[in-house]
């Protein structure tokens, strides 16, 4: 290898089909306008040295890969997994996982939820030149909508079908996105520990699932913001009395004159505010919510 390569991958957001989207509910997607840059240099070095940084250029991790030292790294273990499943895929990627430095850059904040991990996933497969889709499934499992929005640029309708990973590229840029807000939670959350809670519950799935289907299409076929509040309200009730939790609405702003529907899994990251008022940004940061970001300078 002795050119710098350079890959790029966009952030997302599950705006429709959180928890359900993992048993074949189709949902509503929406890459980024930030995302992942990875890009390698070579080294005269012998090795692989992998530094991140964050959006302020700051090094938040620093280690020689594939070195028995670094194991004990829980960061520096999740990278070797990627890229041994890589070389499992495409063994030929090891010519190029040799004698090199890799950077990688976000753009966004790392505690967010808007894709550290996956737009790293699909950096390193375009790297590997292997599937992304087949790299995550093989080494982490999930549903892959992340996946797909790393690679997309417009908003999809994602649907896992027979395991098979199915994206449509769809036109979702609603008159009334002036309204809509997305605002940070202030906690990140662990998707693992919302998944098993909601993989544990079997009763009442089938049902769920299409019910979920169906207010993803009336989202996207929503032409007022009348009618597109009343859709995600429906979503949050009905994920609600599923999975046996508080709509963040009712937990944390009851009394908010709007909508407020989770992304992802509930508790923790952002979530949607659909509201006509003037002062949005102001209840919330108000509250102490400070990470207040419009739809049009969020979504790609």
């Amino acid at each position: 290898m002795h050119n710098n390569l350079s890959f790029y991958s966009h952030g997302k957001l599950l705006l429709t089909g959180e928890y359900a989207v993992l048993d074949g509910a189709l949902s509503l997607a929406l890459p980024c306008q930030k995302g992942q840059w990875l890009k390698v240099f070579p080294s005269e070095k012998e090795g692989v040295f992998w530094k991140s940084k964050d959006l302020n250029g700051q090094i938040w991790f620093e280690k020689e890969i594939f070195k028995t030292s670094a194991t004990n790294d829980p960061i520096a273990h999740t990278l070797e997994k990627i890229l041994t499943t890589a070389l499992y895929l495409n063994p030929d990627f090891a010519k190029k996982l040799q004698n090199c430095t890799v950077e990688t850059e976000l753009e966004f904040e790392r505690n967010w939820g808007l894709g550290t991990s996956s737009t790293l996933i699909n950096n390193i497969a375009q790297w590997a030149e292997v599937n992304a889709f087949d790299l995550l499934f093989k080494g982490f499992g999930g549903s892959g909508y992340d996946i797909a929005c790393a690679k997309s640029t417009t908003p999809i309708l994602y649907q896992t079908q027979n395991q098979k990973p199915k994206t449509f590229p769809i036109c979702f840029s609603p008159d009334f996105k002036k309204h809509l807000f997305f605002v940070h939670l202030n906690q990140k959350q662990d998707s693992k520990v919302g998944i098993a809670h909601y993989k544990s519950i079997k009763k009442g799935k089938k049902t769920f699932i299409e019910k979920i289907t169906q207010i993803t299409e009336d989202v996207v076929r929503s032409k007022s913001f009348t009618e597109f509040c009343s859709c995600i309200d429906l979503h949050e009730q009905i994920t609600s009395d599923f999975i046996g939790l508080e709509p963040v609405k009712s937990k944390l702003f009851s009394d908010f004159q709007g909508s407020i529907k989770s992304l992802g899994a509930w508790g923790g990251d952002f979530v949607l505010v659909a509201c006509e008022q003037p002062d949005v940004k102001t209840y919330f940061e108000n509250k102490g919510f400070h990470t207040v970001i419009a739809y049009q300078e969020m979504v790609l």
